[in-house]
């Protein structure tokens, strides 16, 4: 396996070819994955799909609006066959750029993960999550979003930019929906606050956030729940909050990139990575909760029902995303 890094991508050249279990009826042999997935997460899963497929996959990891703007760009040196990940509001809003497609697993899909507007395949559900380094901080002055407005904290937050990581914007979402009492336009003025505890700074990516505060860089980072608990089952003093103001969890997708040139194998790849097997391994060995309604969660995470949950619009969170994005900006320019 080889990790080519050109700019601020990481191609992924995984080339070597295991066993094979199934065959596929397309008579191409390659697939090319754009991902904005933790890198472990990434390789474990496609040597799998390799193995059983015979299929040779590249994969180009980047944040999630990276790669929607290398798929937007007709002169984009890769090709994409298939997006997988990033959160829903961000590939909602961008449907255009993908073909329809519904998955043969979805109808063991919990009601809430369907795949109602035809383009974007469930992969898994994520909660939005508070990452504390219990070394940095006493855990117990963290419990949601109200506390990261103390002294104490300013300039020791650690906050991607929204406009370019995906989990970064779903936070973004969640403290607007927690702080404005489902408001999400009374949220602003909690948001003023918050930008001006980052001390102008904003990280390039959702991997700066879960690093640096697993590093000891930051005492706190706003990010999604699997990254905080792989952290947590490796022993680093790294606690998960989930924010009393209430945390919003939503599904991240997969879907086949429009005029995709390995359309078959796309397929294939999406069924592959919602089937029992790989919801079942990701559930109890990756901390993701699945889309699936046979799958069992972690004994590693909190059950939802001990999660104080709420909701936002989706259509809203979607169809407005780059107003809400240049008011963060106007914002955070602003201190």
């Amino acid at each position: 396996m080889k990790h080519l890094k050109i700019g601020f991508i990481l191609f992924l050249l995984l080339s070597t070819l295991f066993g094979c279990h199934k065959e596929t009826s397309s008579s191409s042999k390659e697939l090319i994955i754009y991902s904005p997935h933790p890198l472990e997460f990434i390789d474990m899963i496609v040597s799998e799909f390799e193995k059983d497929y015979k299929i040779k996959v590249s994969v180009v990891f980047a944040g999630t609006e990276e790669l929607l703007s290398m798929i937007a760009n007709p002169l984009s040196q890769t090709q994409a066959d298939v997006l997988w990940g990033g959160a829903l509001s961000t590939l909602l809003a961008n449907q255009p750029l993908f073909e329809s497609y519904v998955s043969k697993n979805e109808v063991y899909f919990l009601d809430e993960y369907k795949n109602i507007e035809g383009k974007f395949t469930r992969f898994s559900s994520v909660p939005s999550v508070i990452m504390v380094n219990r070394n940095l901080v006493n855990i117990a002055s963290v419990t949601g979003y109200q506390d990261l407005l103390k002294e104490e904290f300013f300039g020791r937050i650690a906050y991607a930019n929204p406009s370019v990581s995906s989990s970064s914007y779903e936070h973004l979402i969640n403290q607007l929906y927690a702080m404005g009492n489902g408001n999400p336009i009374a949220g602003w003025p909690y948001m003023k606050q918050f930008v001006k505890q980052l001390n102008g700074q904003l990280l390039p990516g959702s991997i700066d956030v879960y690093r640096g505060v697993a590093e000891g860089k930051y005492a706190i980072g706003l990010t999604f729940e699997e990254a905080a608990a792989r952290y947590v089952n490796e022993g680093a003093p790294i606690e998960i909050v989930y924010p009393v103001e209430g945390t919003i969890v939503k599904a991240d997708g997969v879907g086949i990139v429009k005029g995709a040139h390995n359309i078959e194998n796309a397929k294939l790849f999406i069924d592959f990575v919602t089937s029992f097997e790989i919801q079942r391994f990701i559930s109890l060995q990756l901390n993701r909760r699945s889309i699936r309604s046979d799958v069992p969660v972690s004994n590693q995470l909190k059950s939802l029902e001990e999660i104080y949950q709420i909701y936002d619009d989706s259509n809203w969170s979607s169809s407005f995303k780059y107003e809400i994005l240049e008011q963060f900006e106007i914002l955070f320019e602003g201190n």
